[in-house]
């Protein structure tokens, strides 16, 4: 039996909070020449292809750097079960040196995936800055000192609840589900 949510965003509200992070960047950095627009694998590098076609399509350009990154093995929870790893590929063909970088996520809540990722980007390079695009800030329970830069929605809730993305590309449909409690949850 499935277990049923609170749909926070349908599709039409999935589109324009993209359409709203996309004039944030356009506002934030009017040149592209130096921006690498980087997704962290999977629901985040889907989330970030898709602001990057929104933003070729509203500015006539967009980031010139775009990449997938995988931080499967440099999670501080990689070897904490028995569960087999499924690695996906990082997809990334220049270096991040005093390049501006924004790196995208679906969901930020411990920070401990933007710490993994931080730590696999430092392996291409050292960038003018980062910032950090989520389309979900869930601000409670933070494990780091990380916080967004830009955010779709800001969702406080218990420790116990949980936020599902689902996006077209992996679940067949576009929404973002609120449930009260599950074992496990994003970070």
């Amino acid at each position: 039996m499935r277990k049923k949510g609170k749909v926070l965003f349908n599709q039409a509200q999935l589109m324009r909070t993209i359409d709203r992070l996309c004039y944030q960047i356009i506002e934030r950095h009017e040149d592209f020449d130096n921006l690498c627009l980087i997704g962290i694998q999977t629901k985040g590098a889907d989330l970030a292809m898709r602001i990057h076609r929104r933003l070729a399509e509203l500015k006539g350009s967009s980031p010139r750097f775009f990449g997938k990154l995988d931080i499967t093995f440099f999670r501080d929870d990689f070897r904490k079960d028995n569960r087999i790893l499924q690695a996906q590929e990082t997809e990334m063909d220049f270096l991040i040196e005093e390049r501006q970088v924004i790196l995208v996520d679906d969901v930020l809540y411990t920070g401990r995936t933007i710490q993994a990722a931080l730590q696999a980007l430092s392996n291409f390079g050292r960038p003018a800055s980062i910032e950090l695009m989520v389309l979900i800030d869930r601000r409670f329970n933070r494990h780091l000192p990380i916080q967004a830069n830009y955010s779709g929605l800001r969702v406080d809730a218990i420790q116990d609840a949980y936020v599902k993305v689902e996006l077209q590309e992996i679940e067949g449909e576009d929404r973002v589900i609120f449930f009260d409690s599950e074992k496990n949850s994003n970070d």
